[in-house]
């Protein structure tokens, strides 16, 4: 038995060894096609004089660079391009003398947080800038949304074709409600709350918008949309008012009907477009038509703008997502890991500055402060400049008030100063299927997380006071950070949403400009020369943290499956609205995050 037993034992280990040896092989083998890839690719890619940057649209541009990628330099990976890594492209590409262009073509394919239109007017302004450096920007609309179109109209030339549309009808949110369906199934919701505006609990309570977050929704959409027709207006030659009046008699605009709206500029196919491109560029490589280079492999043989240097510089630290408790996830933005990682900066001597990138709607009220924390102490040594994106609000606008200066986009979602609490209990629709439930505890309170009941007058007076005491921290970190009046701070809280228009005027923010402008800020603020280094985080994962990570809970999205059709859209609705209750993990069950029906279409 003995000799078993060491036998078997002997055959585990072997196995287990093998098992592992075998794993490293397999990671070995995949590290080295991933870089001879890599190497292989950045030979390959070749710039003829006299080329067109291509600027397909058909991807999601993110905020934050992606977390894991298979892919030399970060090109379009998984569908998806970064918001910096598009600008900076487009401003080398405004000095570059092989350039000689740019087609933009296709339509955006937003997901989560990604082309949002505080990012796209940073987009949009880049395309400006290359068009005044004198050379032409053309673009081709099939079929074009608002997104599409309002970068489109930066070009100096727009062409559509004679059978696209524009789908630009206005902005517009549908929040869903399961306040029904909670009564009807026997789903018991409680809530605390303080912020008269503070509206993301009511689609768990009740079958319609509120009258205080209908007027605050009709503002804010209101705002966004008049800042998108002036830009469009300007670049056009025209007024908000005769861009209004066309959408308002059309609806869907056909293309006859955006030329004579003077939308676009005239009406031919794609191929035209393309035989134009080539008798001013010539003939391309043998699968190309014309000189063209993809904006996403542009900057492998881009000039370079001095970073990758060595040396002092400024760390910009994306927080995208819904902020949560503990590690996170995939677009999540977890207070341990970025607290982690904001300690890590603070201890690096040759980082001289931050800078906070905000696209998040917040989130745990514990998650926010566990980050704000590691921001306060960072700027005991070096300063801290936020970059606000499509939305900074509720938890995100906590993480981002304790700064030395804060920049936003006249669209951006920023603001919504609240705290709210939600408490659900099954023990109706539990009833319903002869389930029950019994207790036996040692104190008043020692069941007041349960969900098999709702919570007593009393228990509920516990949530309220923990609310209470949150919102009035909320508003001190606010009037501190900002230098503001608390009367004041607690007039314009409420849990209001505010464009960022809106809040550069109240004091929310210090500044109308994107990323670039906040890094130049803080590297002025750390006394950096010219040729700063500019580094990102989170750090992109390892080949192993990469394949755990695709084997695991949080695939990749350009590995997950497009909902295609009516059924793919409910679904994607529902699947959605779930995803955000998951991120509901705070352990005192208190939150400060946007309501979650704003998504502006």
């Amino acid at each position: 038995m003995k000799n078993f037993i060491t036998s078997m034992l002997g055959a585990l280990v072997a196995l287990f060894v093998f098992s592992l040896g075998g794993l490293a092989l397999l990671l070995l083998v995949l590290g080295a096609v991933a870089s001879m890839t890599a190497r292989r690719a950045a030979t390959s890619v070749s710039l003829q004089d006299g080329s067109y940057l291509v600027f397909d649209l058909s991807t999601n541009i993110t905020d934050a660079p992606p977390p894991f990628d298979f892919g030399p330099f970060g090109g379009n990976q998984n569908g998806q391009l970064q918001l910096r890594r598009v600008t900076r492209a487009l401003h080398a590409a405004a000095t570059d003398s092989r350039i000689a262009g740019i087609l933009i073509k296709g339509s955006l394919n937003p997901r989560e947080y990604g082309s949002g239109f505080a990012a796209m007017r940073e987009v949009r302004a880049a395309l400006s800038a290359f068009r005044r450096s004198g050379k032409p920007v053309k673009a081709y609309l099939d079929y074009a949304t608002t997104r599409d179109y309002y970068l489109a109209s930066a070009a100096d030339e727009i062409t559509m074709d004679p059978y696209g549309v524009i789908l630009m009808p206005g902005l517009a949110t549908e929040p869903v409600f399961f306040g029904g369906a909670a009564e009807k199934y026997g789903v018991g919701v409680q809530v605390t709350r303080v912020g008269r505006y503070k509206s993301y609990v009511e689609q768990y309570t009740r079958q319609d918008m509120s009258p205080e977050n209908r007027t605050q929704t009709q503002l804010l959409l209101d705002d966004l949309w008049a800042d998108l027709k002036t830009e469009i207006a300007r670049s056009r030659g025209l007024t908000p008012g005769m861009i209004q009046g066309t959408i308002d008699a059309e609806g869907i605009l056909r293309a006859e009907a955006a030329k004579r709206a003077g939308l676009v500029d005239r009406i031919a196919y794609g191929d035209q477009v393309v035989d134009e491109i080539r008798a001013l560029t010539g003939p391309g490589a043998s699968k190309e038509t014309f000189k063209q280079i993809p904006l996403g492999a542009y900057l492998r043989v881009a000039p370079s703008d001095g970073e990758g240097v060595t040396g002092p510089g400024v760390a910009v630290v994306y927080a995208e997502g819904d902020i949560v408790e503990g590690e996170g996830g995939y677009g999540q933005v977890g207070g341990v890991a970025y607290a982690r990682e904001l300690r890590r900066i603070r201890s690096d001597d040759t980082i001289k500055a931050v800078v906070l990138r905000v696209n998040s709607p917040g989130g745990s009220v514990g998650a926010s402060e566990e980050i704000q924390r590691e921001i306060r102490l960072i700027r005991k040594t070096k300063p801290v400049v936020v970059s606000m994106g499509t939305y900074a609000a509720s938890g995100g606008y906590w993480i981002s008030a304790e700064s030395d200066r804060i920049f936003a986009e006249p669209t951006t979602i920023t603001g919504s100063v609240g705290v709210f609490g939600v408490q659900f209990d099954v023990q109706r629709l539990f009833s319903n299927l002869g389930i029950t439930f019994d207790r036996v505890k040692t104190g008043k309170f020692a069941d007041i997380v349960t969900i098999s009941r709702p919570k007593t007058p009393e228990e509920m007076a516990v949530f309220q006071r923990m609310v209470d005491w949150i919102y009035d921290e909320f508003i001190d970190r606010v009037a501190d950070g900002r230098h503001l009046r608390r009367p004041y701070v607690e007039e314009i809280a409420q849990g209001r949403v505010w464009s960022g228009a809106q809040a550069l005027r109240l004091g929310l923010v210090d500044e109308i400009g994107g990323l670039d402008p906040a890094i130049r800020y803080a590297a002025r603020q750390a006394h950096l020369g010219p040729g700063y280094r500019v580094s990102e985080y989170p750090r992109k994962k390892d080949l192993g943290e990469t394949l755990a990570e695709l084997m695991g809970r949080f695939p990749p999205e350009g590995m997950r499956a497009a909902p295609a059709g009516i059924a793919g859209q409910i679904e994607e609705r529902i699947a959605g609205e779930l995803e955000s209750l998951r991120a509901l993990n705070d352990p005192q069950g208190l939150y400060a995050r946007l309501p979650i029906e704003i998504e502006v279409k």
